[in-house]
């Protein structure tokens, strides 16, 4: 638990709050802050909550990240607080994007929500600017033509369903079907799948079952890249040399 006594800290300073300002936040004395921050004794499972609310983020976030590790706590709040992580940027300020390979997708329904998981992914930053939260992930099968099994897709993160469009793609990850790439139809409480293949039927999932929505950014097509050669180093170069084209479908 090393990590929270950290991170109480680190966002109490993000807010320039004093320890008897978190204190009366919390309804708890100075003293008890002050044992929290040293390490000297654990915030009970009551505390952990009340801090969750307080700041938005996820308790094992609180537990298990250090947070202080980022310039700016970008944390993007889903549901009741659960975290999606921090922006992450390189020496260059660039924005990074994790990428969720193959072998890391088997895991994604159990992990997404976990910051060692997130931790642990690869990163990569794309050659034109981005802003928000990107993710990258692997495509199976051919229900999304020109796409083919083994390519990637990178989406920006959606916070809300609201901002869905009808007729356009998404990366969504629900609870049943997994990680699937789309196009969409909202009708109701309801979202309609739609392959641009029309070998595949459509079919329907509810809201409640949809643990995250990731918006079409821009694909990356590396299925005939010999499984020795596909890495990050090689998505990169490959990146680099479809700039002209990614930037005309981003200004597009």
């Amino acid at each position: 638990m090393h990590k929270i006594a950290k991170n109480i800290k680190h966002l109490r300073a993000i807010k320039n709050w004093s320890q008897q300002q978190l204190a009366d936040e919390l309804d708890i004395t100075r003293a008890r802050i002050g044992s929290y921050e040293e390490g000297r004794c654990e915030p009970p499972l009551d505390i952990l909550i009340r801090l969750s609310n307080l700041f938005h983020v996820a308790i094992d976030a609180l537990v298990k990240c250090d947070l202080s590790k980022f310039d700016k706590v970008q944390l993007l709040k889903v549901g009741q607080n659960r975290l999606l992580f921090p922006i992450m940027v390189n020496a260059d300020e660039q924005d990074l994007i994790e990428v969720v390979t193959a072998k890391a997708s088997a895991g994604y329904l159990n992990g997404y929500s976990d910051p060692e998981y997130i931790e642990e992914l690869p990163v990569m930053n794309l050659p034109f600017k981005i802003t928000g939260k990107h993710r990258a992930f692997p495509i199976k099968g051919d229900s999304m033509p020109p796409l083919k099994s083994g390519s990637f897709v990178v989406g920006k993160f959606v916070e809300s369903l609201t901002d869905l469009k009808n007729g356009n793609t998404y990366i969504l990850v629900t609870a049943h079907e997994g990680i699937v790439y789309k196009r969409i139809e909202r009708k109701g409480q309801y979202l309609i799948l739609h392959s641009d293949n029309p070998d595949y039927a459509s079919y329907s999932v509810h809201v409640a079952d949809i643990l995250e929505v990731w918006q079409f950014v821009c694909a990356l097509n590396v299925s005939d890249t010999k499984t020795e050669e596909l890495n990050l180093h090689s998505i990169m170069n490959m990146l680099k040399s479809l700039q002209v084209e990614l930037e005309s479908i981003k200004k597009g």
